[in-house]
């Protein structure tokens, strides 16, 4: 199952209001810096400044998850979001590591002879960006969550990372203007740390749904427990589970009694489908295999007629 129009709308409207938030923020956070000499509010600015491209990406990437089946991707285009995750967590890493480098080098580079002590204007734009991104987070996580979105989500904590980073900065620059100056560029190396922080963290869930796992014990429970309500299955023989990108297939043995007319048992097993895929938003496809209740717990060896056995 793919987004709804209604899903793919609320995330082009949350992903182009973030856009519109960082342009200007990050905008105001460079001048800050530039008039305030704060090196670390320029670093806060590059880092909101990021955010507009980790959004671009954002948007790509659901707008092709949301694509329908075709005939080279038959099992559909999810797996496009985590991709538009480790691109973004990619993206974050190569910025932490420039911002971590101007830092290093602001304090111990030999031919600094003065470190410059910023002005009010950041310790003010620091503030605001604590505020603004603490709420651009929130808003993008729920929206995320609505919509179950992992590269939304992404998103939302690139938002949070950059709260965070402000927070460095914040304290940064009030030790700088306290009397510490060299606390001005130790708070980049800290925003350096928070947003490869940030980044593993985004890395990490994204490549956990691209390689395919089970679902947890109390969704496959609850999957058994709604198929033994359908009438006419007597047994839930076998059930697997796999999470492709951040949807549900399911694998379904399930036992019918052995005198019903195939038409009869082949009903079962649609209702079965229709079921969880109406019980469960997540399951994008299932597949419902009918076994006679009499064997359902025998193995039956299968004896290949000659016609269909392999040729040597």
């Amino acid at each position: 199952m793919n987004f709804s129009n209604n899903d793919e709308r609320t995330a082009m409207i949350v992903s182009i209001n973030s856009i519109i938030a960082n342009l200007v923020l990050s905008v105001a956070k460079l001048f800050a810096g530039y008039i305030a000499h704060s090196a670390a509010m320029i670093s806060d600015g590059i880092h909101s400044a990021s955010d507009v491209l980790s959004t671009l990406v954002v948007m790509a990437g659901v707008r092709y998850a949301n694509k329908a089946s075709d005939k080279e991707h038959q099992y559909g285009h999810e797996r496009m979001e985590c991709i538009a995750a480790i691109i973004l967590a990619t993206m974050l890493t190569m910025i932490a590591l420039v911002i971590g480098y101007s830092g290093y080098e602001k304090i111990f580079n030999e031919t600094t002879t003065e470190l410059v002590v910023p002005g009010q204007l950041a310790l003010w734009a620091a503030i605001a960006s604590i505020v603004i991104k603490e709420a651009m987070y929130w808003y993008t996580r729920n929206a995320a969550i609505k919509i179950n979105s992992g590269a939304l989500m992404a998103d939302a904590w690139h938002h949070r990372s950059d709260a965070l980073s402000s927070i460095g900065s914040f304290v940064g620059i009030l030790g700088a203007r306290m009397g510490y100056p060299v606390l001005d560029p130790v708070a980049s190396i800290i925003i350096c740390l928070m947003i490869l922080h940030a980044s593993y963290e985004v890395f990490t869930d994204a490549m956990y749904k691209m390689v395919d796992h089970s679902c947890d014990d109390k969704t496959t429970q609850e999957l058994v427990d709604l198929i033994c309500r359908v009438p006419g299955v007597e047994h839930v023989d076998s059930i697997t589970t796999r999470i492709f990108g951040n949807r549900i297939y399911v694998d379904v043995e399930i036992s019918v009694d052995d005198m019903l007319p195939l038409i009869k048992a082949h009903h079962i097993a649609e209702t079965t489908h229709a079921a969880l895929e109406a019980n469960f938003p997540l399951v994008k496809h299932c597949m419902v295999h009918v076994n006679p209740m009499s064997e359902s717990d025998h193995e039956i060896a299968i004896e290949l007629p000659e016609e269909l056995k392999p040729r040597k």
